[in-house]
Formats: structure tokens, sequence, C-alpha cells
């Protein structure tokens, strides 16, 4: 009976651990996968239009990519741009959740964190990511922002930069291209 009893207490409080054991970690699932292709050195040149009265802007620089255990991609960019230098930091997720791609950038010019969220199209080799943030044109308002990253190869990537005016309409004012550095 003793025994009975020990067992049927044991197993009582064993169920009651493993009721309070926390859920497991998640795990990277394929769309964290994809953004793999970022990871590496990669050489930066693009060019800027600030209004169509100002002459084009260039710049050149490098990106750093790395994974961050598997569910992030983190870049620091480096750059000069009409001799003064630039260094942003980029972060890219997938929100499972959410079924987007998210992230977060700060640079060396500005006070803004810029929140983004987007999706891969139907190729999967073009990721958009919208985000909001300082008018450039209009001073104390905002504006959306669209990124573009279009892979063309697994050594290159053409970036695009967009802002929405007042009007609807999308207006790029910086294109690059990134290569992997060899």
């Amino acid at each position: 009976m003793k025994t009975c009893s020990f067992a049927l207490a044991a197993w009582f409080c064993v169920s009651v651990l493993v009721a309070q054991q926390p859920p497991g970690m998640p795990a990277p699932v394929k769309e964290h996968e994809w953004l793999k292709q970022f990871i590496g050195e990669w050489e930066i040149t693009s060019e800027a239009h600030m209004g169509p009265d100002q002459p084009a802007m260039k710049c050149q620089g490098t990106i750093s990519s790395r994974s961050l255990g598997g569910f992030w991609i983190v870049s620091e960019m480096k750059a000069n741009m009409m001799g003064t230098d630039i260094t942003a930091l980029q972060t890219i997720g997938y929100h499972p959740q959410k079924k987007k791609y998210i992230g977060s950038w700060v640079d060396s010019m500005t006070d803004h964190m810029w929140t983004y969220e987007g999706t891969v199209d139907s190729t999967g080799k073009i990721l958009t990511l919208e985000a909001e943030g300082p008018n450039f044109m209009v001073e104390g308002k905002t504006a959306k922002f669209r990124d573009i990253y279009e892979f063309k190869s697994k050594d290159e990537i053409i970036l695009t930069s967009s802002m929405q005016g007042e009007d609807g309409k999308w207006t790029t004012f910086m294109t690059g291209t990134a290569k992997r550095k060899k």
C-alpha cells in the first residue's frame, strides 16, 4: 500500500513539474533561412537625388552582414557621401505571427530610429520593406518610405529607396548596387 501511495505521489509531483515547464524556444523558419543570402561582405555604390534641381550625390561604401541566432541579419554600413562619413546599423528578421519581415535602421546622420515591415515577392528575389519617418521635403512632417532589395544573383543586390508624397505617388530618391566582395 505504501509503495502504491509513494508511486502515486511521485507521479503527481512529476506531472505538476512537467505542466510548469516553460515552452521550448522557437526555431528559425524558412523565411529566416531566406535572410541568409544577405550574410557576407559587400561593396556598395549608390546615387541619391534629393530634388529635381539638385545634383545627384554619389556614395561608396561597404556593408558587413552577419546572422544573429539564425533569426536576424545584422548589417553595418560604412560609407562616404560628399566628404561626410556615414555609419548605419540595420536589422532584418521575420515575425511568424505577423507573417512579415521586420527590422530597424539607425544611422549617424539622423536621430530617428526607422522600424520596417514588409514582404518578399512571389519570385523570392525581392524584399520590400516600408517604414514611416521624417519627411525630407517638408519639415515637421512624416512620410512613408519604401526600401527594396532585389537579388539579381547571389553576389549582387539592387537597392532602391522611395518616399511617398502627399499626392500618394512614390518617388525614388536613391538607387544603388551591392556586390559581394570576392
